[in-house]
């Protein structure tokens, strides 16, 4: 990020003098309580590589800004693809009634900060057009070439560079260039007409050169291949109470879900989460401790600033068993008291920001997943997760186990298929008996959807036995 920035603003590409695009704001937020211009362009591609030739290649170019007035609960918001200051004084027009004669206070600005996690790379820009379809093609034929049950390849490139841009009432403006890339592989297995598929991705923001080495795709292949062989040898899974284990890095995805998003400010605040009202409260078994963090370098969730223009930062918010706080945006820290976190985001200019998580995780703890397995009589464990659907209200989730086994006498033995866990956040935070010692983060793959607006995202955890969970599945 960097104030008044010697390039080129985007207002100022766009022919728009930022002085009077300020002057504008300042009088649409004359007695609001908070409020920015917020100002994008996008570009972004993608390639799929699928059933032996190049599927799709799509390019994608938007622009465009928002215009928000902050008074109270309320927000009003303008914004267009056209960015000029016609468009502009337009949108500062329609925003401006949510104050409705209001005077308030307006909120302290964004604390400054020099910080950088990523670079400015254009993964647009290398590598070529035709080396990223001759790379999709190398990986189909490196898949099929690995074993001869491999009866499809689908393997695709994603790549994006987002220039943003916040001016606020006090003429500050902050600028910040996301790159983001993801690679993708997915296979498919055929034995004695029994179909199954695995799947593997990785990604971050940088450019695509940290992710399209020889061995960073072959990984992806193998990981793909993998999970598909497993499968093919998997039985229905039982279902019934019993103890789970889970791997460590992207089942990360059910804290993310069934407690995450009951943590964020505009749900807590609100008193429609499960969470509401309990800090200070034991809500998890002793050792757990689960925190969202936006500043780690290079990660998929991560940001130098979020779209309101705060410095990420590493939260807090269970501690040991203790719920100790909340995710907030600027609009949930000023009505609840506290200072924002860093966690307002939003899609794009189209959309107004909200409280939402960035890289989400618990903490490591000392215990060998070995040990889990062998401390299990009879369990599951559940190496990958899928899909899954949470209630925010009250926690309740179900998530679709993609690769998992059976645990018998200590033991991992049988691949399964078809099993599911069924339980509620907080309930599940206290059946946690034993927390890894192997911590890691997902690949980079994560997309958190809400209200309509789909985020980038991290996920992490270590292994964890949780004891009690019901499982559903196919077989009793």
């Amino acid at each position: 990020m960097t104030l008044h920035s010697p390039a080129p603003s985007l207002l100022e590409a766009a022919g728009v003098d930022a002085n009077r695009a300020q002057s504008v704001l300042e009088t649409a937020l004359v007695g609001a309580d908070d409020g920015e211009l917020f100002v994008e362009r996008s570009e972004s591609e993608a390639f799929l590589f699928d059933d032996g030739r190049l599927k799709s290649a799509s390019y994608d170019s938007i622009e465009g800004f928002g215009l928000r007035v902050v008074a109270g609960e309320t927000a009003g918001y303008g914004h267009a693809s056209e960015i000029s200051e016609a468009a502009i004084r337009r949108a500062a027009d329609s925003a401006a009634l949510a104050k409705r004669g209001r005077a308030g206070v307006a909120a302290e600005p964004p604390r400054a900060t020099n910080a950088k996690l990523y670079g400015e790379e254009d993964p647009l820009a290398s590598p070529a057009f035709s080396d990223k379809v001759a790379l999709l093609q190398e990986i189909d034929a490196f898949a099929r070439a690995r074993d001869p049950r491999v009866a499809q390849v689908s393997a695709s490139l994603a790549g994006e560079r987002r220039m943003i841009e916040i001016l606020r009432a006090d003429g500050r403006l902050l600028r910040d260039v996301r790159p983001l890339v993801r690679l993708n592989v997915a296979i498919t297995v055929e034995r004695d007409g029994r179909r199954e598929t695995g799947s593997s991705g990785a990604g971050g923001r940088s450019g695509f050169d940290t992710w399209i080495t020889p061995n960073r795709w072959r990984e992806q292949v193998d990981e793909a291949l993998r999970q598909a062989l497993v499968n093919l040898d998997a039985i229905a899974c039982p279902a019934g109470e019993m103890d789970v284990v889970l791997g460590p890095g992207w089942n990360g995805v059910l804290l993310h879900e069934a407690v995450g998003h009951g943590l964020e400010g505009d749900f807590t605040r609100k008193g429609v989460s499960a969470f509401s009202g309990r800090i200070g409260e034991r809500v998890a078994a002793p050792g757990v401790t689960i925190f969202d963090d936006g500043s780690l370098y290079g990660r998929r969730g991560s940001l130098t600033i979020d779209d309101e223009g705060t410095p990420t930062q590493r939260t807090i918010l269970i501690e040991d068993g203790i719920l100790v706080g909340y995710m907030h945006d600027r609009m949930s820290a000023r009505l609840t008291g506290q200072q924002p976190t860093g966690n307002g985001r939003r899609q794009s200019f189209a959309h107004m920001p909200m409280a939402r998580m960035t890289n989400t995780g618990m903490l490591g703890g000392d215990t060998p997943r070995e040990e889990m397995i062998a401390s299990t009589k009879r369990g599951l464990y559940c190496a990958n997760f899928g899909g899954g659907q949470v209630d925010i209200t009250n926690g309740k989730f179900v998530f679709q186990c993609t690769e998992a086994y059976l645990i018998e006498d200590g033991r991992i033995t049988t691949p399964v298929k078809g099993a599911t866990l069924i339980g509620d956040g907080p309930s599940a935070l206290t059946r946690v008996t034993m927390i890894g010692d192997d911590f890691g983060f997902d690949p980079g793959v994560g997309v958190c959807g809400k209200a309509g607006q789909s985020v980038p995202v991290g996920v992490g955890q270590p292994s964890l036995k949780l004891t009690g969970l019901t499982v559903g599945g196919t077989a009793v």
